[in-house]
């Protein structure tokens, strides 16, 4: 895989239900992260006293985070909504040159800041409600 612009990671929002997904606007950074609880079954006849773990087990997660500038009227605020109606709507997360990650994810924060003389920006962190599916891009 070659280099790939920051700018093309992108976070969407099914704003209605219905499977439309549009890009949560204002985004300047943004991180996925996947991540596998282990289940330690090592005893003392594990070989030479190696950590052994149970294959399949665990919880899986993932986590999504954000930070940006206030831009878009409509995503702001369903973002926002999601929050203070604890909400698990569909996301999906467009990695470049990967696939695409969809699923259900919880607003975990939303915090806001500004400066003086500066813009109003937004930090807002996702984490998974549910079962993710991934849609590889296609090898050519």
């Amino acid at each position: 895989m070659s280099a790939q612009k920051g700018k093309d990671l992108l976070v969407k929002i099914d704003l209605t239900g219905d499977g439309q997904f549009e890009t949560l606007a204002g985004l300047r950074a943004t991180r996925i992260s996947f991540n596998a609880e282990q289940v330690d079954v090592t005893t003392l006849d594990s070989a030479g006293g190696w950590r052994e773990l149970l294959a399949g087990a665990g919880v899986k997660s993932a986590s999504i985070s954000g930070s940006g500038v206030f831009k878009d009227a409509g995503t702001d605020e369903r973002a926002r909504q999601i929050f203070f109606d604890g909400e698990t709507p569909d996301f999906q997360v467009i990695i470049p040159e990967f696939g695409t990650v969809e699923g259900r994810f919880q607003v975990g924060s939303i915090e806001y800041a500004g400066t003086y003389n500066g813009e109003a920006t937004y930090e807002l962190s996702l984490a998974s409600a549910g079962e993710l599916t991934f849609i590889a891009v296609p090898v050519v």
